[in-house]
This record gives structure tokens, C-alpha cells and sequence, in this order.
């Protein structure tokens, strides 16, 4: 039976009609990332505030929240970048209230996946953290008894021939609303319709009878969140390129966020348009392994993927993306990106659009459930995803610092990591940096040991870092542990094999190739140099929303903020500072320093001369 969809100009309103509906007792379900519905959020939120006999509980994931700035000269870096693309954007008032102490006791927040190191330090989301695989959550939201689910949505056309699509967000709702269809679960879809969303045509297309209520007012209409993007290190560039060399032309690709991710598409796009360019940076950086896949593309790749990642536009525009699967070359759960990726999607005809679907996660992260369909398409797969740290015996974190705190969550990498060993020809590939720095220590993400793990060891398959590929499928122990010190950072190759000979896993008389024992950042420096001198190596491969001035300051405000963690390099800089000339005044003005007034602002134009000019 059609349900009776009520229309809101409102978000109050709207919160009031839930409350009258529901009772005082409120399990609100928001989408993860950009699909919030914000006002429809912040009405009962605050509602809830000024009422405590109101008991709300918020089950999430990745909540979206302007960045933050740690110093002065970040401060006048970012601020006209945040006002740009996350002005009239409306902050999460549950977020507010759980980072700086303020959330009542009638309210609780669990998420089961943070924007990536945003909530290390906060105890409460700490410890109402909630740890799930991407498939799993719908499970969660039943059993956790939601009974509001509160999502952005595109419309298209008015009155009674208006039509609503999930858009960014159709990875749990589609999976929800089959739920309560099957008796499953009961609860109220409530919608916010948003003027900049891309309207997904597809499955993501659902009738106004399955919404409860929609907010549909110009008042409450706001820009997307847009994230900037950021910039490409030569590792991570070296990993993209080892990443391009292993997906099979005629094959699938899934694709995370990241800098690796990012490199890995522009590596993809150059081995396509700009072979030989791309096989001199494979030769460079791997010189005594087999290439692998060099060619250019000829069938294309197939995208079936729980994010639409921005990258697979500039795939599709290059030709690469382009293998099709009953009508799509991609198949994704959510998407959030740079404002230029949904304008991308806007303006695109509507027969190109919809070779962009959107699909359930059960559907992208899963097999079960037309799996006969789902093997066949999934030809040759290759799971790209991040981690943090990988052991010598082939496990990573991806998700959890050692003494618990939770970074970012599990998300669907247990799911592809799964997959790749169930369909025939699929492989997992976890990309991560050799090292991290913090201060002046360097420390290894190779570890011998690792206490909590997001891919076990028994799922271990292929792992990269900027110094190469370390297949482990099939291999012992030893082997394993063979492989990984390969892609090690040399600085710490030694007491990695010592600690692995005195645990008894490696033999003796073992030794790391000579080949290998040049892994350092000088090497890949220099395997990379001839590109880097062509203009191929920019440093947003994949475009941003950041001016050309802005983009010259990122790298100089990293050098900055890196020489600031100890005194002696600060005052290094500084005094470089003072004999340095540049001509780039309009960096200098970006920041106020053209004319700087008090001694602050002329420390600051010292160091931002020398850092301008550090190669």
C-alpha cells in the first residue's frame, strides 16, 4: 500500500512530524559522508537539546566537518578556501557538541567509520565507537532499532511529475528499504532535497511514496560538502605506478580514497595516452622485476566499487574506463568529492550518466545475492585500497593505532580482501608509505608485529610500497617475510631480519638481495626525475579546487609545518629566508605578507620566501 508522503518547507517542522509520529524515543540513521541530511539532523538535534525526556540516538559514519587549522599561517591559508567551498555549508550540530564536551546525556552518536584521524583524541567518540565491515551495517541499523532514516536527496521535475533519486548515498538506504520491505525492520525515510546533487538515475531512482516526509525549500538548499584535494607525494607516485603495472587490461577495478589511489589512476591514464612515458617510470622503479601489464588499454576496465572516487571520471574521459556491465562502466555505493566531480556529474547527458550506477553495498562489497551475474562481470578484479602499517608476516592496519584509538574504520576493505580470494583471477592490493614521520623520528610501517589488524594474515595477497610489490599469496612464513623486507625502507631492513631470525621465522644465513637494499627516498627520487622534469608527476594529477597561487603555497606551507616540529631546522629556514628572492608576490600577498607589519608576520615572510624557493 502507497505510503502518504508529507511535504515540509521546515526542517522543525519536519522534526516536530517525526516526533508526533514516532514517540520521544528517536534512533536517527544518517548516510555516510555526503548524504546527511543536515537540517532535517540539526532540527531534531536541537530539539532533543531543549528537551530531555527526547532520547536520540545517532548511528553513522563518516561525518563531514570543515578542517581545522593548527597554526596562524594555516589559519590565512585555509580560511578563504574553507569560506569557498564549505560556506553556507550547515556544520553538524551533533558533531559541535561531541568535539568540544557539549552533547546532553539523552543524546549518543556511534559511528562505525571517522574521518580519517578526526577523532583520535575524543574519548567519547572513542568509546562509542562501533567496529563493522561496510556489509554489515544494515544489520546494525535493524538491530540497533532505527526508526528514522534521514538522507540528501536530487529531485528532478515538480508537483505531482517530480521524481527523487538517493544520489550520493545509495550504498545502506537501497539495502534498508529492501529490509523493511521484507518486515525485517520498520522505520521512517525522511528526505532533504538538495539542488546541487547529481540526479543518479538507475536503482537510485526510488518513487515519493517510499519517503514519509521530504523537505523540499529553498531555505534549506546548501552547497556539497567538497573536500580539497590533496597533493601527490613522489612515494605515493611510485606506488601508483607499481599499482597501474598490476591491473589487467579487460579487468575490474576497485578503488579507494588516498594519495596512492590518486596516483594509481594518473599511472593508469599515462600508460594509456603516454606509454612510453609510463613504461620508463615501471623500468625506473622496478629494474629487475617483470613489468607486468604495460600496454595500453584495449577492451577497458570495469569499475564495480563502494566509492565512486573522482579518479574514475578522468578513467572515463581517457578511455580507460569504458568496459561495460549491463549498460554501466561503474558500479558504486556513495560518492563525495571536489565540487568540480559533482558538476562533472551534473552536466553530463543523461545517457553518459547513467553509465554510472548506484547500487547497494551488499551489491558492490558482496557476492551473495546474484552471484552468478556478479563472477561473471568481476573478471580479473583488483582491490586497490590503503593501510597504515603492514607486518612482516603479511598483515595491515587500516583502521586502529596500536593502543585502540580507531583513525578512520574498517569500512569494505575485510569485504575486498574476501573477495579477491573468492572469484577466480581477483587479487587485494593494500598500498601504504615505507615510513611515517612525526617530529624529527621516522619510524618503519613494516612492523614485525602489529596489535590490532584489519586484514589478517590469512587473507595476506599483495601489499605495495613506493619501493615495490610484495606478492604474498601462497607463500610460507619465511617467504612472506622474504617479500616484505623487499619493500621495506632500507633504513630498517636490518633490525626487521633480525628480529624475524630471532623469532625464528627467516634462516640464519638469510640476506636481503642487493637489489633491494637501496630502498630509500633518493632512489625513487630519481627513478621519477625525467617525468617529474616533463610536467608529468603535477602535483593534483587529478585537478583541484584550489587557485594556481594556491596551489604553489601547498608544498612550501608542508615544508614550513615540517621544519616547525624542531627548532634548529625552523631557525635553518628562516635564515635562508632572509637572502632568499622570489618574485612570487602574489604568494606572498595570498598570505599577507607582501607588506608585513610586526615581528610574527616577519618570521612568516622569512620562512615562506625560503620554503617558495625549496626545490
Amino acid at each position: 500500500m502507497p505510503r502518504l508522503t508529507r511535504y515540509f518547507h521546515s526542517a522543525d517542522d519536519l522534526a516536530r512530524f517525526i516526533l508526533d509520529t514516532i514517540g520521544h524515543d528517536v534512533a536517527l540513521g544518517l548516510p555516510l559522508g555526503l548524504g546527511k541530511a543536515n537540517d532535517i539532523a540539526n532540527a531534531l538535534f536541537a530539539r532533543a537539546v531543549a528537551d530531555p525526556q527526547i532520547q536520540l540516538r545517532i548511528f553513522s559514519a563518516l561525518t563531514l566537518e570543515k578542517p581545522p587549522y593548527r597554526s596562524q599561517l594555516e589559519r590565512r591559508f585555509l580560511e578563504p578556501i574553507v569560506e569557498r567551498l564549505f560556506g553556507g555549508y550547515p556544520a553538524l550540530q551533533y558533531a559541535h557538541a561531541l568535539r568540544h564536551g557539549g552533547l546532553p546525556a539523552n543524546i549518543t552518536v556511534n559511528e562505525f567509520f571517522f574521518l580519517a584521524g578526526r577523532w583520535l583524541f575524543n574519548a567519547r567518540a572513542q568509546q562509542d565507537y562501533i567496529s563493522s565491515n561496510y556489509t554489515h551495517a544494515v544489520r546494525l541499523i535493524a538491530d540497533r532499532g532505527v526508526n528514522v532514516i534521514a538522507q540528501l536527496v536530487a529531485k528532478k521535475d515538480e508537483g505531482a511529475d517530480a521524481r527523487y533519486s538517493l544520489s550520493c548515498n545509495t550504498d545502506v538506504t537501497l539495502d534498508a528499504l529492501r529490509q523493511r520491505a521484507q518486515g525485517a525492520s520498520n522505520f521512517l525515510l525522511v528526505g532533504q532535497v538538495n539542488s546541487e546533487l547529481p540526479f543518479m538515475a538507475g536503482e537510485a531512482e526510488i518513487p515519493a511514496s517510499e519517503f514519509a516526509a521530504i523537505l523540499d525549500d529553498p531555505s534549506t538548499d546548501f552547497p556539497l560538502f567538497a573536500p580539497p584535494k590533496e597533493p601527490v607525494s613522489l612515494p605515493e607516485y611510485a606506488a601508483g605506478f607499481h599499482i597501474a603495472r598490476l591491473i589487467p587490461d579487460g579487468g575490474t577495478l576497485q578503488i579507494g580514497i588516498g594519495g596512492e589511489g590518486d596516483a594509481a589512476i594518473h599511472a593508469l591514464v599515462l600508460r594509456h595516452k603516454e606509454n612510453d612515458a609510463f613504461r620508463q617510470a615501471v623500468a625506473a622503479l622496478a629494474p629487475y622485476v617483470s613489468a607486468g601489464h604495460t600496454q595500453p588499454f584495449s577492451t577497458g576496465l570495469y569499475a564495480c566499487t563502494e566509492m565512486l572516487v573522482d579518479g574514475l571520471l578522468n578513467l572515463y574521459a581517457a578511455g580507460v574506463l569504458k568496459r561495460e556491465i549491463d549498460g554501466a562502466v561503474a558500479h558504486a555505493g556513495f560518492f563525495v568529492g571536489p565540487k568540480s566531480f559533482y558538476r562533472t556529474l551534473r552536466e553530463m547527458p543523461e545517457p553518459e550518466r547513467a553509465k554510472f550506477k548506484m547500487r547497494a553495498i551488499s551489491f558492490t562489497n558482496a557476492l551473495y545475492g546474484e552471484e552468478a551475474a556478479k563472477r561473471a562481470a568481476r573478471a580479473d578484479s583488483r582491490f586497490v585500497n590503503n593501510a597504515m602499517v603492514a607486518t612482516l608476516l603479511g598483515e595491515a592496519a587500516s583502521d586502529t593505532l596500536e593502543n585502540g584509538r580507531v583513525v578512520s574504520g574498517v569500512g569494505g576493505q575485510h569485504d575486498f580482501a574476501e573477495q579477491a580470494f573468492a572469484l577466480d583471477g581477483a587479487r587485494s592490493i593494500l598500498a601504504f608509505k615505507a615510513t611515517r614521520k612525526s617530529g624529527c623520528r621516522i619510524t618503519s610501517n613494516v612492523r614485525s608485529s602489529y596489535s590490532h589488524i584489519t586484514i589478517p594474515r590469512h587473507l595476506r595477497d599483495i601489499f605495495i610500497s613506493e619501493y615495490g610489490v610484495a606478492d604474498l599469496r601462497g607463500r610460507t612464513d619465511a617467504g612472506c617475510i622474504a617479500a616484505m623486507l623487499n619493500i621495506a625502507d632500507s633504513r630498517f631492513q636490518p633490525e626487521l631480519m633480525r628480529e624475524a631470525k630471532d623469532a625464528g621465522k627467516l634462516p640464519r644465513q638469510f640476506e636481503i638481495p642487493a637489489a633491494n637494499r637501496d630502498n630509500t627516498p633518493e632512489r625513487i627520487a630519481r627513478a621519477l626525475a625525467p617525468l617529474q622534469e616533463h610536467g608529468l608527476l603535477p602535483l593534483f594529477p587529478l585537478g583541484t579546487d584550489l587557485t594556481p597561487v594556491e596551489q604553489r603555497l601547498v608544498p612550501a606551507l608542508a615544508s614550513i609545518s615540517e621544519a616547525s616540529q624542531n627548532f634548529g631546522s625552523l631557525t635553518k629556514l628562516m635564515w635562508r629566508g632572509l637572502f632568499a628572492k622570489t618574485s612570487d608576490t602574489a604568494a606572498l600577498d595570498r598570505l599577507g605578507l607582501a607588506n608585513p607589519v610586526g615581528l610574527q608576520n616577519r618570521v612568516y615572510r622569512l620562512l615562506l620566501k625560503a620554503a617558495l624557493q625549496s626545490p
